[in-house]
């Protein structure tokens, strides 16, 4: 695995091996990879004969009161796991390399937005959709990889990749669970003990509103009122939203029907986590 930090070097050495004619698949990541990021590097190796991951905590999709500089970071630990999956090229770019000054274009984000995380994270998308355009340039994928769990983001992905005209395969990865059902995430370690063992409701109660589906209920609110039930009597955590739209437009819904997600997030003492299940009726 050969390690990169400046763009240039980036786009000269994947233009070579465009040039020979070999397939690139890229799975952008902010680092402190575990078993989600991996599943998904493995796809792309089983799929692509070059495999690039990127690793850089974006300073654009963070507000001014999210946790930036305490993001969790082991570029030494990640670099091992790339390797050890097979990854090709870990490109590892600073802020300064990827924005030397302020931008005098950002992509703005219109639709898939103002739902779900992105209804209090203002500005959150606009950010992810420009570091993505960025790296798109940088990297030139034939396919990208994007883990379920965050719903949201696979779905403004899909609108990027759609209107800009990228000519890139979007291929979702499923969501990676501990034993119990947690969804893999970096932010799991903030999690105190007690924590630990009550997030796992979050996903019981996505099961629970499975169930409920396929027993023929078709009510949006019914599940709501379920899944917060369920949440708030087995958990210290606080509920951010329980919500119910259609995929990946996320549009209302008066009645469940075709494609749709059921989505969560909840909020413990020092860490917010986020689940979902899609559903095609």
């Amino acid at each position: 695995m050969i390690t990169i930090e400046r763009i240039a070097e980036m786009q000269k050495t994947i233009l070579k091996k465009k040039r020979e004619g070999l397939s690139v698949g890229f799975v952008p990541t902010m680092g402190f990879l575990h078993e989600g990021h991996l599943s998904l590097i493995h796809k792309a190796r089983a799929e692509n004969e070059i495999v690039v991951v990127s690793i850089f905590v974006n300073p654009l999709q963070f507000g001014p009161n999210e946790d930036f500089e305490a993001y969790p970071r082991d570029l030494a630990h990640d670099s091992k796991l790339a390797e050890g999956a097979g990854v090709d090229f870990l490109f590892t770019p600073s802020s300064r390399e990827m924005y030397p000054g302020e931008p005098s274009v950002r992509a703005v984000v219109q639709k898939r937005t103002n739902v779900l995380c992105g209804k209090t994270r203002p500005g959150h998308f606009d950010g992810v959709a420009t570091v993505l355009t960025k790296l798109f340039h940088i990297i030139l994928p034939d396919r990208v990889y994007f883990g379920q769990k965050d719903a949201q983001q696979v779905a403004v992905v899909e609108g990027l990749i759609k209107d800009l005209n990228f000519p890139i395969e979007l291929v979702p990865g499923e969501t990676v669970r501990e034993q119990d059902g947690l969804a893999k995430s970096s932010r799991n370690v903030f999690l105190n003990r007690r924590e630990r063992q009550e997030a796992a409701a979050l996903h019981m109660s996505l099961e629970a509103a499975r169930a409920a589906i396929e027993s023929g209920k078709r009510n949006p609110e019914t599940i709501r009122e379920l899944i917060t039930m369920m949440i708030e009597s087995q958990t210290s955590g606080k509920i951010d939203y329980v919500e119910i739209y259609s995929y990946p437009e996320l549009e209302p819904l008066e009645e469940l029907k075709g494609q749709f997600i059921v989505a969560i997030a909840v909020r413990f003492s020092q860490a917010r986590l986020i689940d979902n299940m899609i559903f095609n009726l």
